[in-house]
């Protein structure tokens, strides 16, 4: 007894000096790659890749991030949470919201950021010149507290911009003002340093941002066009932002690297059945088309994360982020051919393709071929379907947007919108894809008149449980954007705080010691 204790004591020193001498080593070799690696030789400054400069013009998912100050933002459950606005509360119908602004806020030029900024940007956002949304008015209470009455909800959004500088500008060339490459006088956790024309854009970290001071002093963004990656690899760069896709599996085997996805609430692709089409027109047929497609291996086939969400129903972004939608039908094709056998669907003459009075099951999806990652999504679809006995021809256009909404279509692989105007157009009372459910359009009618989360949530965990039933569409992958970023980067995680542009001021660059 007494020598297995040894011998077991023994052992275990000699396994715990393994790991101590492989520990060591791992040590020393990422120091060596660290002492190699010139993103390190950057210091505190993050180095971003974009396509071109048309990121730095006005959007809500544009740079803006960088130098603009935000209403507010949202949390990982998809609550409101403060930034320029400290607080806020909303009329009974949820379409008029009033914001109680900060203080202590200021423009880069010492002028302290007002309601007034607010009103000139919604304004001018408004102005039929530019029509980048629509509000219904905007009042100004005093200098820190702003009305805003639209049907959209809260602007949580919205970027000021600064009225003292602006306002003089013409609003017919808003998109093309220099101040969206040579914002001078900013108001977000960065300020404006200079421009290299087509080359570059360099920001440092501003001092007396009402957030604080960022942790990451400097941002130099760079636009590359579609080098992004060499940049990357080159140790130029720490972050490529809207990566294709096809990239992931070279980048995530890369130690230096991670691979991040924006994943997105508001939609993502979806084949839609024309409903009044011979072929689809019963609901057995688009559930077995459903049931036969395997949507959990097209994550792996477009390298999505093997862990996004897969539903086959309709929800809000607050759903979203809070997982509150079923589980989606499985992948059977065993039901599938059961389906298609009971509506009448058989392969009578053995060529390998089903009819019913004598009309093969044979039609035309188009798909856009401007659509990233689309491209893989019929072939192998088409190859499943091609087992159940079902031909689908694939039809590739530049722009299928005009057959889509005339109906000059048989099925289509489209971008689904959730929101509740896309919802009226493909479902409700004139639908583009022929669908007839009287319940189906009162529901929508009901979601495009509210702005009422909680009602919201109601009327679409309602038509969630009719569209799973009709399948007037089958749902494929919601959209999920990858970042490429240098293991540098701290602070990020999928799929919230997964975006360094939205994110930055909550990043913080390892200095490699």
């Amino acid at each position: 007894m007494p020598r297995r204790r040894v011998r077991r004591s023994r052992a275990m020193d000699r396994r715990r000096f393994v790991g101590i001498c492989a520990g060591s080593l791992a040590l020393a070799a990422a120091g060596c790659r660290r002492a190699g690696d010139p993103a390190y030789a950057r210091g505190n400054t993050l180095v971003m890749t974009l396509s071109d400069v048309s990121w730095m013009k006005y959007d809500d998912g544009a740079l803006q991030f960088l130098y603009l100050p935000r209403l507010t933002t949202e949390n990982a459950l998809g609550d409101l949470k403060g930034q320029l606005a400290q607080s806020w509360e909303h009329s009974a119908d949820y379409l008029e919201w009033t914001y109680h602004l900060r203080t202590d806020a200021l423009w880069s030029d010492g002028v302290p950021v007002t309601a007034h900024d607010v009103k000139f940007t919604l304004d001018l956002l408004n102005h039929p010149d530019v029509r980048y949304i629509v509000s219904d008015a905007v009042t100004v209470i005093d200098d820190h507290t702003v009305k805003i009455r639209a049907g959209g909800g809260p602007l949580g959004w919205l970027h000021c911009l600064p009225k003292h500088v602006l306002a003089h500008l013409d609003p017919k060339k808003f998109w093309e003002w220099d101040y969206w490459l040579r914002p001078t006088v900013s108001g977000g956790p960065y300020r404006f340093l200079r421009y290299v024309p087509q080359t570059m854009m360099e920001f440092e970290a501003n001092p007396t941002y009402f957030q604080g001071k960022p942790k990451i002093e400097g941002v130099v963004l760079n636009f590359v066009g579609q080098a992004g990656l060499n940049e990357l690899l080159s140790g130029n760069a720490d972050v490529v932002l809207n990566a294709p896709s096809a990239q992931i599996p070279f980048v995530a085997k890369d130690p230096r690297f991670r691979v991040y996805h924006h994943v997105f609430s508001s939609g993502g692709s979806a084949i839609f059945w024309k409903c009044d089409h011979p072929l689809f027109r019963d609901a057995r047929v688009r559930r077995a088309l459903t049931l036969a497609i395997d949507r959990r291996a097209l994550l792996g086939l477009t390298n999505q994360p093997s862990d996004l969400p897969i539903t086959d129903g309709v929800f809000t972004k607050r759903q979203f982020l809070r997982r509150q939608f079923p589980e989606p039908l499985p992948y059977d094709p065993v039901q599938a051919r059961a389906l298609l056998d009971e509506a009448g669907w058989r392969d009578r003459d053995g060529d390998g393709v089903r009819e019913r009075e004598g009309r093969p099951f044979r039609f035309t999806a188009i798909v856009s071929g401007g659509e990233q990652g689309y491209d893989r999504l019929p072939v192998y679809i088409q190859a499943q379907f091609r087992e159940l006995g079902v031909q689908m021809e694939v039809q590739v256009l530049d722009f299928v947007w005009d057959r889509f909404t005339g109906g000059d279509f048989e099925a289509v692989l489209h971008h689904h919108q959730p929101g509740p105007r896309a919802l009226r157009r493909d479902f409700g009372r004139n639908s583009r894809i022929s669908y007839r459910n009287p319940e189906v359009v009162r529901l929508t009618d009901q979601a495009a008149a509210t702005a009422d989360p909680d009602e919201l949530d109601r009327i679409y965990g309602a038509l969630t449980e009719i569209l799973r039933a009709d399948l007037p569409m089958t749902r494929l992958l919601i959209r999920a954007v990858p970042t490429f970023v240098h293991r540098r980067v701290q602070g990020l995680r999928t799929p919230f705080h997964s975006s360094p542009d939205t994110y930055i001021e909550d990043l913080r660059l390892d200095d490699g010691r």
